[in-house]
C-alpha cells in the first residue's frame, strides 16, 4: 500500500525543519494520491525541481520514487514556474512543495531514482 501524499509531505516538511530548512506547501493537491513536485529555491533566481518518477522506473525501494526534472540542473525561476504551470494544467491534483536552500540541499536522496544509462 502506498503512503498517502498528505502524510508523505507532512513527514518531509518535518524532516526539513529538523535540518534547519524552511519549506512550504505552495499547492495543495489530492490528499491521497496527488503527484508531488519539490522545488528547491536556491534564493539566487534559480531552482532545482524534482517530481514523480514515471511508471516503469518506480521499481525502487522507496514508496514515492522521485527524479530530477529539467535535466537535474538549476534553472531560472521563470523556467521552473512555467514547467510547474504546465504540470498543473495536466494534473490539477498535484502538490508543490517549495524548499528554501541556497546550497540546494533537499534531503530527497532516499527517494531519488537514477535512470539507467
Amino acid at each position: 500500500m502506498r503512503l498517502k501524499a498528505g502524510i508523505w509531505i507532512k513527514a518531509y516538511i518535518r524532516r526539513l525543519a529538523r535540518e534547519g530548512l524552511m519549506a512550504v506547501v505552495v499547492r495543495h493537491g489530492d490528499d491521497d494520491a496527488g503527484a508531488i513536485f519539490v522545488r528547491v529555491n536556491r534564493l539566487d533566481g534559480t531552482s532545482l525541481l524534482f517530481g514523480p518518477a514515471p511508471a516503469g522506473l518506480d521499481e525502487a525501494q522507496s514508496d514515492r520514487p522521485m527524479m530530477p526534472v529539467l535535466g537535474g540542473r538549476a534553472v531560472a525561476d521563470d523556467e521552473a514556474d512555467a514547467f510547474l504551470e504546465r504540470q498543473r494544467s495536466f494534473d490539477p491534483d498535484l502538490w508543490i512543495v517549495e524548499v528554501e536552500a541556497r546550497d540546494g540541499r533537499h534531503f530527497l536522496d532516499d527517494w531519488i531514482i537514477k535512470p539507467a544509462m
